[in-house]
């Protein structure tokens, strides 16, 4: 896996005209008519994939637009989503791809964080227009299908171009270092910031990918990831375009249409994130479930005991886990399918990506320094933050740091002066441990974790052990202040099912987990929200807390006099609120 990754990736860094744009003119030439992106709406061969984007290359030059000018587009998953990107960063166009779930000042912020001239939003979105209040810089607005409101159809607008002879059209083509994507993360602890992704990491991504996987042009991606995000949009389309395979795109994830659809388009790849696994595993059995022809898994988040039963209930041949983030300059991949692991780095690669762990102080989230000013090196199995160093070289491409569109955000980023006088590492804002055979394990998320009765706290980990209880169907866990009380007590909001049974399940906490991690209060909801990548809403629980005034759901706490959980009604909420509790 890993020669073949680097097979791939070696030649790029010899060539830096080289841009997923002009590579898919190559691509278009060996595989033709093949099949590269399906929907049940469209189909783009890899010859019309090239074709099309032309013709949005064409539309960009009309526009006046070339290098470093920003295009927003947001839009639904579907193959043009691919083209659209393709051909204006070509030109040296930067495409900013908006989370869809945006609206009115959110998706104004995001707008304004890009400076973009123009926005192509699918029809779908088109009413969002009105709710989004005024712009410090004009824009102009596209709409991609058909449309009530009086505004410009970039679908329409295209037929004018009909079959774009490239060679004839004058524009400057990006370098590789040149920035061609905004990208931007999720904004759990804030406003979203717009990362930059340069056409060198397109490629680097893509290819690196296609080599870990080894992917063939026999193999069919199913991928209903948001194709917004770097996964969804560049790593499960990417390393299978590159290698002449084709991509099934969906516009989200059905867990009762899975395997129908798995079946039905034959796709050997699937791109998953944990929790999409996890509720495959928890749904019924269904007729195709193990007649399918996937022969690999590869994504990220599989906790250990949904990695055990989708693997030998779906009779899923091999899982590559990997770790990797946006704007990180580092990524670790588990080969050997360690179960729970998210990867290692082989010797031989350690000169291409330095990594550590560094203690980090649990209550300021601020890495702890020696007497010598330098941050700490955890030992084997000690919890701490991941980072990444940045080369010396500004020019190098591997490992660079890209940043974000805002200075003083990518700033906060970097982490100087770590190791020795000068050097610079990205925090990643992740803890890991890493175990004596070198494999890394994911922990918590900085900020997750919480101090209770003088020990640090993995919510992970607890929900590890609780989702693994009788009758638990999703469940949150999370840290919540009480007055006059050291720390933060553990609160666990949980979806429970019938079998559900309040006092097995404290048994089964008693037994699992020791004394102090045991969450002190449940919320039992009706269902927990997710975000657009499929993880668990948490912000909003967090700020609730146990405040009954606030919540509709029943609250219970764990009462150490009879070794149960009680209702937490008005009456004990009074108590704890006026600093009378018993914890």
């Amino acid at each position: 896996m890993w020669l073949r990754a680097l097979e791939l990736t070696a030649p790029l860094l010899q060539n830096s005209q080289l841009t997923f744009p002009s590579l898919i003119e190559g691509l278009a030439d060996k595989f033709g008519d093949a099949p590269a992106l399906i929907s049940d709406s469209e189909r783009l061969t890899y010859h019309s994939l090239a074709a099309r984007s032309s013709q949005y290359t064409a539309w960009a030059l009309r526009q006046g637009l070339g290098k470093g000018d920003v295009v927003c587009l947001i839009m639904s998953n579907r193959p043009e989503y691919v083209a659209i990107w393709l051909g204006i960063t070509r030109v040296g166009a930067i495409v900013s791809l908006i989370n869809t779930h945006l609206d009115g000042t959110a998706l104004a912020h995001a707008l304004e964080l890009a400076a973009a001239r123009h926005i192509i939003m699918g029809a779908e979105y088109a009413d969002r227009i009105d709710n989004i209040p005024p712009l410090k810089i004009p824009i102009s607005y596209w709409i991609y299908g058909p449309t009530d409101l009086p505004l410009r159809r970039i679908d329409e607008d295209l037929l004018q171009y009909g079959e774009v002879d490239l060679s004839r059209l004058e524009y400057q083509r990006p370098r590789n270092a040149d920035i061609a994507l905004h990208i931007y993360t999720s904004g759990t602890t804030g406003l979203p910031k717009a990362a930059k992704i340069s056409h060198f990491r397109l490629l680097q991504w893509s290819y690196w990918f296609a080599g870990m996987m080894d992917v063939r042009p026999s193999d069919r991606m199913y991928n209903c990831l948001p194709m917004y995000h770097s996964i969804g949009g560049i790593v499960a389309i990417g390393a299978i375009l590159v290698s002449g395979g084709s991509v099934l795109v969906r516009q989200r994830f059905s867990a009762s249409r899975f395997w129908d659809d798995v079946f039905e388009w034959q796709c050997t790849l699937f791109q998953y994130i944990g929790e999409l696994c996890r509720y495959l595993v928890s749904g019924p059995p269904h007729p195709l479930e193990t007649s399918h022809q996937l022969r690999l898994c590869c994504g990220n988040g599989l906790q250990i005991e949904v990695w055990h039963a989708f693997r030998q209930r779906f009779h899923i041949p091999q899982i590559l886990e990997f770790y990797a983030a946006t704007e990180g300059n580092f990524s670790l991949f588990n080969c050997e399918e360690v179960p729970g692991a998210i990867g290692r780095i082989p010797s031989f690669l350690s000169h291409r990506a330095s990594i550590a762990l560094i203690k980090c102080n649990i209550d300021t989230n601020e890495p702890i320094r020696g007497t010598d000013s330098y941050c700490m090196r955890c030992s084997v199995n000690e919890v701490g933050e991941a980072i990444g160093q940045i080369p010396s070289n500004d020019e190098s491409l591997i490992g660079r740091f890209e940043g974000y569109t805002n200075t003083e955000d990518s700033e906060k980023k970097i982490i100087r002066d770590v190791f020795s006088i000068g050097d610079a590492w990205v925090r990643t804002g992740d803890l890991m441990r890493k175990d004596e055979h070198g494999y890394f394990y994911f922990v918590d998320r900085i900020g997750d974790t919480f101090r209770w009765k003088g020990e640090n706290l993995s919510t992970i980990e607890i929900v590890t052990v609780i989702a693994a209880c009788t009758g638990v169907i999703d469940a949150v866990v999370y840290g919540v202040a009480i007055d006059g009380v050291e720390g933060r007590a553990g609160m666990a909001a949980l979806v429970t099912s019938a079998d559900f049974n309040l006092n097995d399940f404290r048994q089964q906490l008693n037994e699992r987990l020791p004394n102090y991690a045991r969450p002190i209060f449940l919320r039992f909801c009706r269902s927990i929200e997710i975000t657009e990548t499929f993880k668990l809403k948490k912000q909003l629980l967090i700020r609730d807390a146990y405040h009954v005034p606030l919540i509709d759901d029943p609250i219970f706490i764990d009462d150490p006099e009879s070794e149960t959980y009680i209702p937490f009604g008005a009456e004990l909420y009074e108590r704890f609120r006026k600093g009378q509790g018993w914890l």
